[in-house]
């Protein structure tokens, strides 16, 4: 424990991995007085029997150590109708802003109740810790009570990837219908400023993402880079020699354009005789024809539980992320926990992790000549696939979450 921790109160609605792991080590430091979210699911509770069913085993996802309970306070009834309108296609529940379920109404409604307990506990804390969509209520309050903002974006500034969309648009009209692109209001997209102009710092998880707050028009607090942890690594991965077999490909993610799709098909035109592509993903397969099309040519996985996703991550040779734009790219860390090299652009949390040719390789943003590249130099020297590979497991097993956890109480600690 950091001597004369002072203590915050933690919020996130969902409770994803990298949350789950940074309450886990604010806890253990002695610096966590709080932790809010909307649904929560701890050992030996009722909440753990209904997970362990067909119906309600989405709830797994929800999961903290035991050591968590005392201190989190949970608001999930928006949580619980947005999950049942999912389950059951309840569509215009969580239409897009609008809908009662929707998660922009999860997450305004779950700022307005944690703001509403800073005025309960302020005297116990000195600052409150928050992640973009869920920060503004919770930033007024604690403002009115002189505590400090700590503001967490985990993905790209909104301003960087509507730059992006409108060069993808251009770029790779055929792809165009998977592109996405940001469909929020004027309204929710003043909202994300206003959370940042209200910051007294803000953590990134990725050099990327840092860069991307270039595109913010006003000041700004102090931005600090610190990256997630890995998982747990492989230590039983072996390699099996590329001789008379392909090398095998793997992609796991969204079924996005954003996620430069078209470069990872491209890259491999006419290397069909010397490689073999696995994606695994979903995503609006139906309106583009072309992602229609390279599917038939790969093998197609639409979903997988976890474990099966690290099993298949073990059994591949090479993961390729080709993202446009990602805050992070848990998938990277993943994938080289197993033992698997990687690679990925620029616009990810690669150029933060992987030395390039070492435990991985980098390439740019859209260019799937530069994959190319990479891929003729692995089947040139085909002994790299073991050689990168277990220089990346040698990089994960030095980052473990508690790294993550440890440099964010400290970071935290030294800013109070």
């Amino acid at each position: 424990m950091i001597k004369d921790m002072k203590k915050i109160i933690l919020s996130h609605p969902t409770g994803n991995q990298n949350v789950r792991n940074l309450v886990k080590y604010l806890r253990q430091a002695g610096c966590l007085e709080k932790f809010f979210t909307s649904v929560a699911v701890f050992p030996d509770t009722l909440q753990a029997k209904l997970a362990n069913t067909k119906i309600f085993n989405q709830l797994n996802r929800r999961s903290f150590d035991k050591e968590l309970e005392k201190i989190t306070q949970t608001f999930p009834f928006r949580e619980f109708g947005r999950m049942a309108s999912q389950k059951f296609h309840i569509n215009n529940l969580i239409t897009h802003e609008k809908g009662f379920f929707s998660i922009d109404k999860v997450c305004q409604s779950f700022d307005k109740k944690v703001a509403e307990e800073i005025p309960k506990i302020n005297k116990n804390i000195s600052g409150v810790y928050a992640y973009e969509d869920c920060a503004l209520q919770t930033f007024r309050k604690a403002k009115e009570y002189g505590l400090k903002c700590f503001y967490d974006l985990p993905t790209a500034y909104y301003k960087s990837k509507q730059k992006i969309f409108l060069e993808e648009k251009e770029k790779n009209p055929a792809w165009t219908d998977i592109l996405g692109g940001s469909k929020d209001s004027q309204e929710k997209l003043q909202r994300k400023d206003e959370e940042l102009a209200l910051a007294d710092i803000i953590y990134v998880a990725s050099s990327f993402t840092k860069k991307t707050l270039e595109e913010y028009q006003g000041y700004l607090a102090p931005i600090k880079v610190i990256p997630y942890g890995f998982p747990d690594i492989n230590q039983e991965r072996t390699y099996t020699p590329l001789k008379n077999r392909k090398l095998k490909l793997l992609y796991v993610g969204k079924l996005s354009q954003l996620k430069g799709l078209s470069y990872l098909f491209e890259s491999i035109k006419g290397f069909e005789k010397f490689v073999e592509l696995t994606v695994i993903g979903s995503g609006n397969i139906e309106s583009c024809n072309v992602l229609k099309k390279e599917l038939t040519k790969c093998n197609y996985i639409t979903s997988l539980p976890h474990s099966e996703i690290l099993k298949i991550m073990n059994e591949n040779d090479i993961f390729i992320f080709p993202s446009l734009s990602d805050g992070f790219g848990l998938v990277i860390t993943e994938a080289m926990s197993q033992g698997t090299p990687v690679i990925t652009t620029e616009r990810t949390c690669g150029p933060d992790i992987i030395t390039h040719g070492k435990d991985g390789w980098l390439v740019q943003a859209g260019s799937a000549l530069q994959i190319r590249e990479q891929l003729e130099l692995i089947l040139q020297q085909p002994e790299l696939v073991e050689e990168v590979g277990r220089n990346a497991l040698f990089t994960a097993k030095n980052r473990p979450w508690s790294e993550y956890g440890n440099e964010m109480t400290e970071s935290i600690n030294e800013f109070l």
